[in-house]
């Protein structure tokens, strides 16, 4: 035996054979495909077999809420309850799982659990809130498979809301959990917490100037810095990073009023102790930490001595009570900058009555001071919010109406159309943030329509394209957007310049009339047309086969459209068409696999669309790059063929590429980043190799087929 190998470790350690470092440190600009695959099947532990959806169903949900009730009522020594009553700890769980939701591109938000995992579960504006989980642990485990842990976290601070006194709009279940972190969703380029946030912005002073997608100010908050600016008090600086904070998570100004009010009418801050005495957060805690995080080793069973944000204090005389608590103290009193015990800088009223100052979490003999952040004092400072506070104080129902609706928005904003909804508490009523679609008709004569449209003249790239357009603008991040409603004839999408307004006006100008004669929705009228286009081109290609179809979309009205909230779904290119609205940070491909990303595609599913889509000649103005064929308008594997085919060479031209023949040097094809990708990068060129195969042509008509009728029927969640 060598004794200079004893005591080494006998496992290669790093993700590279060669040192620790990975692919993507090795080659900074390497493609990296990770986000299509992060929630691979290989992940999930129930297997294919279940499905959460029909599972929930069977719940019995009023034990699961009479259990809720009880739980927030037994203080545990480990972790105990502010005044006996967990219903505080529980509301933030429920907004911080809810509140990481952006608009721009849908993701975050509650629909996942997500936050059981890095990086989340350790961002310092999500600290204790692993000690809520662990609360909710018991109902998990006795409840199982029927309630996921998505589920559980946002119906925590709905049932402590309700147990307060609020009257709440309602509650949908239906969450699915994910069982991998989203490692590849963009927080910022931050590289420490609570970093400084000018790097966020063209100019701090102007929040409209943050980068997109962010809508939290600073990597590790939820929305803004409770202390101010950077840290810095100043209640109309704040004001306006509020205002665009909650507008890129799709809140006007009366729900952000609300929101701010109901949220800091219950419960209170933590700092009361030092923070530089809690420990590492889970992420980086010891094994014996049990995934739990930021230890407090004064804390000896005690909830008055919890250090959680470094602000200490209630915001209202009655923190277990839903009332207007927070506007007579907010009104009520003149209030001064001072220091927590944990040190952080908080508003606190010049004088107060002993009468009317919160009780101690932990011992009722004793009250202090309550307090505001920075954010709170905006609600008084800024006259347009300001202005709404007056309205909520004058008619308290309604803003117990607001509130509860505003709740109920953050809380579901990320599970797309009420289709999505189960169990009894869901509200009857339509709301527009919802994206409402009428049901479609299923009883006409789907031959018909499709021999009404083979028969109208147009091309198999105008049918094709209008499908492709109406189906892509779906996120699976949110559940919203896609070819049901047929949005794409409506503003703002008609108007879009991906969607090449003048040929869809045109187009639709054809389907709209078959739709009235026919009796079928315009959206299934428009992806019928698709789908006879892709039927066409297959059996040019010598394949006879008819693409999956099922009838029932409906068509949406201007009045159940909420433009303004559509306007983020707007794509800024679409390598399936080929087409880049115009030049940005980041790469064309790596924008294409955004777009796949929320479309719920893989990287082969990507990989197969493209080549047809190319072949078949849909891309955006028609242009002739990436179309590698001489067979335009069959479903052929050319594109793939050509692409790798060394009897060619490949030159940069300027803003594009020149597919040139090897011997003579003549230009044969162009091409774009879009295309040439499926060839320089080593996984994609693997998949462009299957479809190149001499004896794959069926499977990539097979494949083909099978990826676009996913897409065509990503948001048909009544087909679920």
């Amino acid at each position: 035996m060598d004794g200079n190998t004893a005591g080494k470790c006998p496992v290669m350690h790093g993700s590279n054979t060669v040192s620790s470092k990975s692919v993507t440190e090795w080659w900074p600009n390497a493609l990296n495909l990770d986000i299509l695959h992060q929630h691979d099947t290989k992940t999930n532990p129930m297997g294919a077999a279940y499905n959460y959806r029909e599972a929930v169903k069977t719940l019995d949900f009023d034990a699961l809420k009479a259990d809720m009730r009880k739980l927030m009522t037994e203080s545990q020594d480990w972790w105990p309850a502010d005044w006996g009553h967990y219903g505080g700890l529980m509301i933030r769980l429920s907004w911080h799982a809810a509140g990481s939701y952006r608009l721009a591109d849908g993701r975050g938000g509650g629909g996942t659990g997500n936050q059981r995992f890095a990086p989340l579960n350790s961002w310092p504006d999500n600290a204790s809130l692993d000690k809520a989980r662990r609360l909710l642990w018991p109902l998990k485990k006795k409840y199982g498979n029927k309630i996921s842990w998505a589920d559980l976290m946002v119906l925590a601070g709905t049932v402590a809301y309700d147990m307060m006194g609020l009257k709440t709009f309602g509650f949908g279940f239906g969450r699915a959990d994910i069982w991998h972190p989203e490692i590849d969703t963009y927080w910022g380029a931050e590289k420490e917490w609570l970093a400084p946030s000018d790097g966020r912005y063209e100019d701090v002073s102007k929040p409209d100037t943050m980068e997109n997608p962010l809508a939290a100010v600073q990597m590790g908050l939820i929305y803004v810095n409770p202390e101010g600016v950077n840290g810095k008090s100043d209640p109309m600086a704040t004001a306006a990073q509020v205002r665009e904070t909650f507008a890129r998570m799709a809140m006007d100004d009366e729900e952000t009023v609300a929101l701010t009010a109901g949220g800091h009418t219950v419960g209170k801050t933590h700092g009361n102790g030092d923070a530089a005495l809690l420990g590492p957060e889970p992420e980086a805690a010891g094994p014996e930490m049990q995934g739990m995080g930021w230890a407090n080793p004064l804390q000896n069973g005690h909830a008055n001595r919890a250090v959680t944000s470094g602000l200490e204090g209630a915001w209202t005389t009655n923190p277990l009570v839903f009332d207007m608590g927070y506007f007579d103290m907010l009104f009520g009193h003149e209030w001064e900058l001072r220091k927590s015990p944990a040190g952080a800088m908080q508003w606190e009223p010049v004088t107060i009555a002993e009468a009317d100052k919160p009780l101690d979490a932990s011992d009722p003999s004793q009250r202090h001071n309550p307090m505001m952040t920075d954010a709170d004092m905006a609600m008084k400072v800024d006259p347009i919010y300001n202005a709404i506070c007056q309205k909520f104080m004058a008619d308290p129902a309604y803003f117990n109406d607001v509130f509860a609706r505003a709740w109920f928005k953050l809380t579901h904003r990320d599970m797309g159309p009420k289709a999505n909804y189960i169990g009894p508490d869901v509200p009857a009523e339509d709301l527009i943030w919802q994206d409402p679609i009428p049901a479609g008709p299923t009883s006409y004569d789907i031959a018909a329509v499709k021999s009404m449209i083979a028969a109208s003249g147009l091309s198999l790239s105008d049918m094709v394209s209008t499908a492709w357009d109406s189906a892509r603008t779906y996120r699976q991040s949110d559940m919203r957007g896609g070819a049901n409603g047929a949005r794409i004839r409506l503003a703002p999408q008609k108007d879009w310049a991906g969607n090449e307004p003048e040929r869809l006006a045109r187009v639709l100008s054809v389907l709209q009339p078959i739709a009235a004669q026919s009796g079928a929705s315009i959206a299934d009228v428009i992806v019928l047309a698709g789908n006879l286009g892709v039927e066409q081109a297959a059996k040019a290609a010598g394949f006879e086969l008819t693409v999956p179809f099922s009838p029932g979309r409906g068509d949406a009205t201007a009045e159940q459209t909420d433009a303004d909230s559509f306007d983020a779904l707007e794509p800024l290119a679409d390598g399936y068409r080929n087409w880049l609205k115009a030049d940005y940070v980041v790469s064309p491909e790596e924008l294409m696999l955004d777009r796949t990303q929320l479309m719920g595609l893989t990287a082969a599913e990507m990989t197969v669309l493209v080549g047809g889509m190319r072949a078949m000649g849909t891309n955006h103005g028609g242009t002739a790059h990436g179309v590698f064929t001489d067979r335009v308008g069959t479903l052929t594997p050319d594109f793939f063929t050509t692409l790798t085919d060394m009897a060619y060479t490949w030159v940069k031209a300027g803003d594009h590429y020149e597919i040139r023949e090897r011997k003579s040097g003549a230009v044969k094809y162009t091409a774009t980043r879009m295309d040439l990708v499926f060839g320089s990068n080593a996984i994609l060129r693997a998949y462009a190799e299957v479809y190149a195969q001499d004896d794959n042509t069926p499977k990539f008509v097979e494949d083909f087929v099978a990826a676009w009728a996913k897409v065509m029927n990503a948001d048909r969640f009544d087909l679920a």
